[in-house]
């Protein structure tokens, strides 16, 4: 006899806080779980703040086993992402769930369900609404720390996804860096000739003020231009470029923030990096207020663990060299800083042109992974 499984659409605002607060049960024995951030998840779902739903639809579901929630999903439309990639495709994130096939079951299918009814005929997860949300389910580092900006999922989520019929679409790596290494010394000598040769330079002494003027605008172009042709990726417009600027880089640590300007003072590469925020986040449990915001201000002030979180170059720019760069330039601060390791954002395992962490001393610390299944 099976259970007496549930699906609910979520559509009060009770539901969504249940929605929100599931996670918070589900792993509240798990030590390496990062909650998110309460105050950004409910602006990502915001139609009247969030510019992604001008081409974007989702529905939520939640699954209860009598009155106990035991699971959660959000089916998401991408009508941007079909057009420009000719598909027809559902994507699914924020999807949790007990360690229960059935559950697991009625909540894929209540995504399925919604996918054949808006005429798809592949479901793909997890996913966001685009590529600044998480992505990509842990299949590999469930020992790893986890960045903030990053699904955790325990080990038990991957077997039961793959029983129910979704395969391997796409893998994203990260790499765990030693921070404090020495920067090579052929890698600092190349560097010098590559800055020579193209009459770049590394912007120095530019003010937070500065930088979200004139600077953050230019690197979430390099962004739009750089992933252009990755994986599921779509061009962020001028609206998304100020919302995910004032959400993101409004509290950005300027001496983590690396970018190579040319002759014009244009952006040809960057990369963007944080103090981890991960156990501040654990001990303030994803809230600000009353207390989480002294946690979170303790974080920035530590630099003994680092989170990568974005970096790109412009693609007039690569094959030259430009990548190493900022990377060396990175390294060289998180020297300074007294940096012991840096883990970076995930990494399309195909995207051989950001694999330069080869060269450091490092190792393939998470593996994430992108579902998908065709609809009969």
């Amino acid at each position: 006899m099976g259970k007496n499984i549930r699906i609910q659409e979520v559509n009060d605002k009770r539901l969504f806080n249940q929605f929100l607060k599931f996670p918070y049960k589900l792993f509240k024995d798990d030590k390496m779980w990062v909650p998110s951030l309460l105050m950004d998840e409910k602006v990502t779902f915001d139609k009247k703040k969030n510019p992604v739903f001008e081409f974007c639809e989702y529905k939520i579901f939640l699954a209860y086993i009598d009155d106990e929630v035991v699971g959660r999903i959000v089916g998401i439309l991408n009508n941007r992402a079909n057009e420009i990639w000719n598909q027809k495709r559902m994507r699914f994130g924020w999807f949790d769930y007990i360690d229960d096939v059935e559950v697991t079951d009625a909540l894929l299918k209540a995504v399925e369900n919604w996918a054949k009814v808006k005429g798809m005929n592949e479901v793909v997860g997890p996913m966001g609404f685009t590529d600044m949300d998480k992505e990509g389910m842990m299949v590999e580092g469930f020992d790893v720390n986890c960045p903030m900006a990053c699904y955790y999922n325990p080990s038990y989520y991957p077997p039961l996804i793959e029983k129910l019929g979704y395969v391997k679409e796409v893998d994203w790596i990260q790499y765990e860096i030693k921070a404090n290494q020495p920067i090579p010394e052929k890698v600092a000598k190349i560097n010098a000739l590559i800055k020579d040769k193209y009459n770049l330079k590394i912007a120095e002494g530019i003010t937070k003020k500065q930088f979200l003027d004139t600077y953050a605008e230019k690197i979430f172009k390099v962004v739009n231009k750089s992933f252009a042709g990755l994986f599921g990726y779509v061009p962020l417009s001028d609206k998304q470029l100020k919302f995910y600027i004032n959400q993101y880089f409004t509290f950005i640590d300027m001496k983590l923030v690396c970018f190579i300007v040319d002759e014009n003072d244009d952006v040809v590469a960057f990369g963007a990096s944080m103090p981890s925020f991960s156990e501040a986040l654990r001990k303030c449990k994803g809230r600000i207020f009353p207390f989480g915001w002294y946690y979170l201000l303790r974080a920035l002030k530590n630099y003994d663990y680092i989170d990568l979180y974005l970096n790109g170059v412009d693609p007039d720019w690569q094959n030259k060299g430009v990548h190493s760069i900022y990377y060396s330039e990175m390294n060289r601060r998180y020297i300074e800083l007294g940096s012991k390791m840096a883990i970076a954002n995930p990494q399309l395992e195909t995207n051989q042109a950001s694999q330069i962490w080869e060269k450091y001393e490092s190792r393939v610390a998470i593996r994430r992974r992108a579902y998908i299944k065709k609809l009969d």
